[in-house]
């Protein structure tokens, strides 16, 4: 077993850790500077071996390991208010790594508070967002509670300036050492999607290598369409059927959709984004489910939600989407934010028929009880309880601005 150097405690600090390189470093240095370590990792669906990772820790000098089953939770109290949403940044992102810190980050504080822990730990870069959104999310939970912070600490990151560093003191230290070549690029996972940067992925202008995991080409996609029901009630899924297949829990449904999305190549992008710190950065995502689920979610709110609050809430949507991807998830506004979004909801139930085919989603069909759509009101070959001549004076008190605008300072420029 691993042993780090003896010096008088400093405390006690619960680590977000991952049982990869880096944080396996994190672990062993945090004993060097005299700090007793809990490792926490949590099961949010990337589909590591966590007993094989809290083993690993348990070797390194672990004082304790926790392994956490968050993705249920993950799915009910995180994803789903996104879906209630339609949450997406800047136009692509549908927010699969931000949206699972503050259920991580959460649980870390759950665990150090029960332990008595002074701090927390996590093995997020000092460029990226991540450490925002852990940080926030612990400083939102727990006033009392310290952040350290290794790859932000001089003495550390001049200490390993890149893997190699790492890699020489792993073996100086006894921890195992990945005998795979790493890939050229990093990669993030759960079960809501897979992020890919850095590395090769760095230049915006290279073509992203064969890196997908989770779907398939849509080149390579079955020949033939698969068409499936989605069931919703209060704005989000509750049963998923594909012919004999039926599946009525969130995480059943969400790792059903998954599956099926991926199969047929859905939810793949490449973009550049504008991080939260103040840079620019490219990365690749992959997110079959979410991108089904958000679809029929649309659909199905076109026929039950009423125009005037749909207007508010897609108001609300950008604020509430900043605030996850900016690490704002438990702050007051965001909780108000999602209360409200939360209360537009409430009639969103029904039924959405898609069809997938070749990363295509194509709405087959939609139905509702709490449908606004009254098909013999806006029939062309029904009168309806609808008077034509009433459009009339609408038009006229519709167009008053625009004739006084014309009389007053002319027509505009044709």
């Amino acid at each position: 077993m691993a042993e780090a150097e003896k010096k008088e405690s400093k405390g006690t600090v619960v680590l977000a850790y991952s049982g990869g390189l880096d944080t396996s470093c994190v672990l062993m240095w945090l004993m060097e500077e005299g700090y007793e370590v809990i490792c926490y990792t949590a099961d949010v669906g990337q589909g590591d071996d966590h007993e094989a990772i809290r083993t690993k820790a348990m070797a390194l000098g672990a004082k304790k390991v926790y392994v956490e089953d968050l993705r249920d939770q993950f799915v009910q109290k995180f994803i789903w208010p996104t879906v209630q949403a339609n949450a997406i940044y800047e136009d692509r992102y549908m927010l699969g790594t931000a949206i699972a810190r503050p259920c991580i980050a959460r649980k870390q504080i759950e665990i150090a508070i029960a332990e008595g822990a002074q701090f927390v730990s996590h093995g997020a870069t000092g460029k990226g967002n991540d450490q925002i959104r852990f940080e926030l999310t612990y400083y939102a939970l727990s006033s009392d509670i310290e952040c350290i912070t290794p790859w932000r600490l001089p003495e550390f990151y001049k200490r390993f300036p890149g893997r190699p560093a790492l890699v020489k003191y792993a073996e100086e230290k006894g921890i195992p050492v990945p005998v795979t070549k790493k890939d050229p690029w990093s990669m993030d996972g759960n079960l809501m999607h897979i992020s890919y940067e850095s590395g090769i992925l760095e230049n915006p202008a290279t073509h992203a290598p064969d890196l997908w995991q989770m779907t398939v080409s849509p080149k390579d996609a079955p020949d033939t369409p698969e068409v499936l029901t989605i069931e919703f009630a209060g704005g989000v899924p509750i049963k998923v059927t594909n012919g004999d297949v039926v599946k009525d829990t969130a995480l059943d449904i969400y790792l059903y959709l998954n599956e099926v999305g991926g199969k047929n190549g859905i939810g793949r992008i490449d973009i550049v984004e504008n991080r939260f710190i103040g840079m620019k950065s490219r990365g690749c995502y992959e997110t079959p489910g979410g991108a089904i689920i958000r679809a029929a979610h649309i659909d199905i709110e076109a026929l039950t939600i009423d125009r005037e609050v749909r207007k508010i809430r897609d108001t609300l949507t950008t604020e509430f989407t900043a605030q996850i991807y900016n690490g704002l998830w438990w702050s007051p506004e965001c909780t108000f934010t999602r209360n409200c979004i939360g209360n537009t909801q409430t009639d969103v139930e029904g039924t959405v028929e898609i069809e997938l085919y070749k990363g295509n989603i194509t709405i087959l069909g939609r139905s509702s009880p709490k449908s606004l759509y009254d098909e013999e009101l806006v029939s062309m070959d029904v009168e309806g309880d609808y008077d034509p001549r009433n459009a009339a004076g609408f038009i006229k008190i519709a167009s008053l601005r625009l004739r006084e605008n014309v009389r007053l300072r002319g027509a505009p420029e044709i």
